[in-house]
């Protein structure tokens, strides 16, 4: 993100680079406002479904030639289009109930929707029962369409293709397990009878966990009797969903676990003292006064006591002790940026945010009636984030 409030013709230095968002794939368009993105993995599975599908085509419509790759292409991509409507009757559902979408991925194994974690059990029911929801009616539709064509025709063989693939994305996804859209409804029923969310994502977690292993054990037993190629498939393409499946639960329960220990990530317990400083004192000096007073923050403040800039530490440590005399705490300042004073009272996922939303190695913490409370440094609250996910 940049910081628009840095002074023009200032050298940006490197603890105040803007974090760019990581590349998530080819942006194919902002239906509803959110974003879509193609990960490159799905062209990979674009190709498998080529070849796989491109005999059945040809074994039915001998005519076809070359154009049976083409028509197998075609059918992966008809498919993933289900996938994404799947994904956008979620994305909806989220929009309406006033939970932000930040984006929708289609990625090898088929979708993911990036939707803020639901308040109540009510919306994220909602939210994950509308995927499957539409997969069945879409499938249903096929069905109907299917019906009025000929089955032996192209068209008649596509749409039968579609219904069935449609039914089987709604068939998977209600299994109830995490991290599959029928766990999170699980969750959401535990949610509403215990009260707690943790026990929710507790049970469905497991549960995902053992149809992680089921789908593995499924997968060997249907490859017993099949020929050398079709076992190799059947055993690679098992083996990732379970995978998929078993990664997704564990993820989901430490993700839970984390969100119930947020609250503790306290901005008033995590700030340093500090101590103000005009730009031009000797950093030796400052160093020395802080110190005295227990304090290990240093807030550059103008002629009227007003803070303008806090000192980094790491240009701090980077300024060897026989030049500390010599070098002004202004120089290893930096300047004061819209984000960077946080209220002292600010906790858990709220801090985060704020965090994100500004970068710097250091901010000004500031009490409800403007005093300045003291400093937080990014490290001190990254040992704490990470103590708690190992906790």
């Amino acid at each position: 993100m940049t910081d628009s409030s840095r002074p023009q013709g200032r050298r940006v230095r490197q603890d105040e680079a803007p974090r760019r968002e990581p590349r998530r794939g080819l942006l194919m368009g902002r239906p509803f406002g959110v974003p879509v993105y193609v990960a490159p993995t799905w062209f990979v599975i674009a190709a498998v479904i080529t070849v796989l599908f491109a005999p059945t085509f040809q074994s039915l419509f001998p005519d076809l030639g070359p154009w049976r790759f083409v028509l197998s292409f075609g059918f992966a991509v008809l498919l993933y289009v289900s996938v994404l409507v799947h994904e956008l009757a979620h994305a909806v559902t989220a929009l309406r109930l006033g939970l932000p979408v930040r984006r929708i991925t289609i990625q090898f194994l088929g979708g993911v929707s990036e939707i803020d974690k639901p308040e109540t059990a009510r919306h994220e029911f909602l939210v994950s029962a509308a995927g499957p929801a539409l997969s069945l009616v879409l499938g249903g539709g096929f069905c109907l369409i299917g019906l009025a064509l000929h089955v032996d025709t192209l068209p008649g063989r596509m749409i039968a293709l579609l219904a069935v693939s449609n039914l089987l994305v709604a068939a998977f996804n209600l299994l109830p397990g995490l991290p599959l859209d029928g766990g999170r409804m699980l969750r959401a029923v535990v949610w509403r009878v215990s009260g707690r969310p943790l026990a929710g994502t507790i049970a469905a977690s497991w549960a995902g966990r053992v149809l992680a292993v089921v789908v593995l054990v499924a997968a060997v037993a249907w490859s017993l009797g099949a020929d050398a190629g079709a076992r190799t498939y059947t055993m690679i393409f098992g083996a990732l969903v379970a995978g998929f499946m078993w990664a997704g639960a564990v993820q989901s329960l430490r993700a839970e676990r984390l969100r119930e220990r947020l609250p503790q990530l306290r901005v008033r317990v995590l700030t340093r003292r500090a101590i103000p400083v005009a730009a031009s004192v000797p950093l030796a000096e400052a160093l020395r006064r802080a110190h005295e007073e227990g304090a290990r923050g240093l807030v550059v403040v103008d002629g009227g006591g007003e803070p303008v800039a806090l000192v980094r530490e790491s240009a701090v440590l980077a300024t060897p002790e026989h030049r500390r005399p010599w070098v002004a705490v202004g120089a290893l300042a930096r300047d004061l940026a819209e984000g960077m004073r946080v209220p002292a009272d600010l906790a858990g996922e709220e801090l985060l945010v704020a965090m994100r939303g500004a970068p710097a190695s250091e901010y000004l913490v500031v009490e409800p009636d403007g005093r300045v409370y003291g400093v937080l440094a990014r490290t001190d609250v990254e040992h704490a984030f990470l103590a708690m996910m190992r906790g």
